[in-house]
């Protein structure tokens, strides 16, 4: 196989013509079972697995990521999701019994799970083989038919993802589209069953209102600015090693990273120093020796460098004081892990997501006032707080509201197959990973068999008796 730079874009017609014809493997998919699933969930993750070198090189050639972080963020997250599926199929497909309600007494009810039908995956750039691949795992476990349409910011791994699929399953069953904003929009006038956006905010509101003229279902997972506490009680080692990963890694370019820091006033400098000693031992210990690191990725492209670089110098002029970092390389599409403090009231990095290896400190002494300046913004994808103080812990939890969180840790969650991943508000709509995305790409169906109820004798009766409304009257607030 060979990588697709220069990609083929598709006709309107051919793309209608294409989801036509999945209309009626639709249908035949709905009675397929466990075993057919699993197997194509089994033969996908195997040629992934199978072309690991080749997603090194197109990775490098779109984004210079590392090899390491290819195999964290790209391929071990697929191979998770399709071996939780492969593991655990036949029990999600199984339907769920239920046990009836005194007025539905003498029958048997359970719920069935239905595949939703023709579903869209759109694909984002940041980690693209992740999570274009990783949703398709899901809609193949819950039956459905899919289009994807990966991300045009990243052409060599999402030509070889269009070659991947092609060889892999007939287009009437699982086919890809590439192209710009024109070909996601051409897509998002035909009526999906269901559609999984990966994305911003400000798209997700687009497609979700594409998707309200079919009245389809959705998920999205969009983004926000994912805010991080750093408490006196914390480990301060731990915090600055977990929050240095979390941002840094893809450069930045994660809708879950930490996108700001508040830290407690007294171990404020300590962490920092920390943190500052952590950037050295993974990208080198000076501005040379960080821009030539072979273990730092690049932003996706020029346009997306000019927006974070412009970021970074409204700070300054809002009066932020560089502690680390601040070299800007656009040619390279490079931008040095950076540090900010004092940042003054009206930077435009303190209200809109960052999406780049920028990360604002700002020092605490209020928790209370925090947790407010966290509940007066958007919901955010995640919330991560370090702390050995389980009263406090506790209280961040409570009093803030996020799509997930993580008490000493940051991105963990994303590789917790047990756990649902979505946002919440602004920062998404429904679930994914797992059996929550199984059920995300699936309709749970109420199925009731009547054998004897109350209700089939009233139908037979034709009418309530009086006796009978009396007695009903009567048990309404048991029933």
């Amino acid at each position: 196989m060979t990588d697709l730079s220069t990609p083929f874009v598709a006709s309107a017609e051919h793309m209608a013509a294409v989801f036509a014809s999945q209309a009626a493997t639709a249908l035949r998919l709905r009675s397929s079972s466990a075993e057919d699933r699993i197997a194509k969930i089994r033969r996908l993750r195997d040629a992934v697995l199978a072309h690991t070198e080749d997603w090194y090189r197109l990775a490098a050639a779109d984004l210079r990521k590392p090899a390491a972080e290819v195999d964290i963020g790209e391929i071990l997250p697929i191979c998770v999701e399709a071996n939780d599926a492969i593991a655990n199929l036949k029990k999600w497909m199984k339907p769920k019994r239920v046990w009836p309600t005194m007025m539905t007494g003498g029958t048997r009810s359970e719920v069935q799970f239905a595949p939703r039908g023709r579903s869209l995956i759109i694909g984002p750039f940041n980690y693209p083989l992740n999570l274009t691949l990783g949703p398709l795992v899901s809609a193949i476990a819950a039956g459905n038919t899919a289009i994807i349409k990966p991300s045009e910011l990243t052409p060599h791994l999402s030509g070889f993802i269009c070659q991947l699929i092609a060889d892999l399953f007939p287009p009437d069953e699982v086919a890809t589209f590439q192209g710009d904003a024109q070909v996601s929009q051409a897509l998002l006038e035909m009526p999906f069953d269901h559609i999984f956006f990966t994305g911003s905010p400000t798209v997700g509101k687009y497609v979700m209102g594409a998707a309200a003229k079919h009245l389809a279902s959705v998920t999205l997972e969009l983004g926000g600015k994912s805010p991080t506490i750093v408490d006196a009680s914390a480990d301060l080692q731990l915090a600055a090693t977990s929050v240095m990963f979390g941002k840094f890694s893809n450069a930045g370019q994660t809708c879950i990273a930490p996108d700001y820091v508040y830290v407690h006033e007294s171990v404020k400098a300590r962490w920092i120093d920390c943190c500052k000693a952590e950037l050295a031992k993974a990208y080198g210990d000076t501005a040379q020796a960080q821009a030539q690191s072979a273990h730092y990725t690049r932003i996706v492209n020029p346009r997306h460098t000019a927006r974070i670089a412009a970021l970074l110098e409204d700070a300054k002029a809002h009066g932020a004081q560089v502690l680390a970092g601040g070299a800007v390389d656009a040619a390279q599409c490079y931008i040095q892990p950076t540090l900010l403090d004092n940042i003054g009231a009206g930077a435009r990095i303190l209200d809109e997501e960052i999406f780049g290896p920028l990360l604002p400190i700002i020092g605490f002494t209020d928790l209370d006032a925090v947790i407010a300046h966290v509940n007066a913004g958007p919901k955010p994808l995640a919330l991560y707080i370090y702390s050995e103080d389980e009263a406090r812990i506790d209280k961040v939890l409570t009093q803030t509201q996020s799509g997930g969180a993580c008490v000493n840790h940051a991105l963990i969650h994303f590789l917790h197959g047990n756990l649902p991943f979505g946002g919440v508000g602004n920062s998404g709509v429904g679930n994914a990973h797992g059996h929550y995305g199984f059920k995300a790409f699936s309709h749970e169906k109420a199925v009731v068999r009547t054998q004897f109820s109350m209700a089939a004798t009233l139908l037979r009766a034709g009418a309530v008796p009086p006796w009978l409304s009396k007695v009903l009257r009567a048990g309404f607030k048991w029933i």
